[in-house]
């Protein structure tokens, strides 16, 4: 086999979905990723023998070095490599694998390897599930319109933590754990977000009043960055409704996924 007809065999089958080789190796490619990440979370675990570590470790190695291999391949039967290297998956394949590598000089390092899960987002073009990204893409297009609204909020929380943590430190002091105006606000972050760690708590009637009012205040806060959203994510959706017209009466409004008009029946894909 001459060097084109073996590259273009490699790459239907690694890049390719549609042979059985190819399926294959895309099966075989997400249960690795699925057992390499399983292997790091074992080894993570304390508590038993240092036979068990070396296993673990040696398990994690065979992993690198086929995902190695796998990247070697993958570069070396692109059409454009510098195309695949810079390319989104191509980093988080060379992400994948210089971990175990440092953690022969570097001890420690390799618990990076947990970017190997980013790997599974592969599923989605081997399960042909890439239409749904679009859908990824409608909150996103609303989470960026929306991002000056949110900034605004965040800032006026930020105003709000400060001068809530401001008058606890002045009401309470260091004698009841708001040893400092940042541990104060600390305080108040973690009151209005209604997570309640409990680790500093008021003590004086009037601490105890303005605490109660933070508390409060949470349950509104939380419900305004929702509202915000909540409104331009329905704009968006409104927005793609509308850019999909009928082609015969020229109605708007349909689904993004809608294959007749919903005034004359019209095939709206035709």
């Amino acid at each position: 086999m001459n060097q084109a007809k073996l590259k273009e065999t490699l790459y239907s089958v690694i890049f390719g979905t549609e042979t059985p080789a190819g399926k294959w190796f895309d099966l075989f490619l997400i249960v690795a990723i699925v057992m390499s990440v399983g292997a790091l979370m074992a080894e993570s675990l304390t508590g038993h023998s240092k036979t068990y570590y070396q296993v673990v470790r040696g398990i994690e190695w065979v992993f690198t070095i086929v995902f190695t291999i796998e990247y070697v391949a993958r570069i070396y039967c692109s059409p454009n490599p510098r195309s695949y290297i810079t390319s989104f998956y191509g980093v988080i394949d060379l992400l994948s694998i210089i971990p175990t590598y440092l953690s022969l000089f570097i001890p420690g390092v390799n618990i990076l390897l947990a970017v190997r899960i980013m790997r599974f987002l592969r599923i989605f073009r081997i399960l042909k599930l890439a239409r749904y990204l679009t859908e990824a893409n409608t909150l996103l297009r609303s989470m960026n319109q929306a991002r000056r609204k949110i900034a605004v909020f965040f800032l006026s929380v930020v105003i709000l933590a400060t001068i809530f943590g401001a008058l606890m430190y002045v009401v309470e002091g260091p004698g009841n754990g708001f040893s400092s105006i940042p541990k104060s606000i600390y305080w108040t972050i973690v009151t209005i977000t209604t997570v309640g760690y409990g680790d500093i708590t008021p003590q004086t009637s009037l601490g105890q009043f303005i605490a109660a009012i933070a508390m409060l205040m949470g349950y509104s806060i939380l419900a305004v960055p929702t509202g915000i959203f909540t409104a331009e994510l329905a704009q968006e959706i409104q927005r793609e409704r509308m850019s999909v017209l009928c082609p015969n009466c020229t109605k708007a409004g349909h689904e993004r996924d809608a294959h007749y008009c919903r005034e004359c029946g019209s095939d709206l894909h035709p």
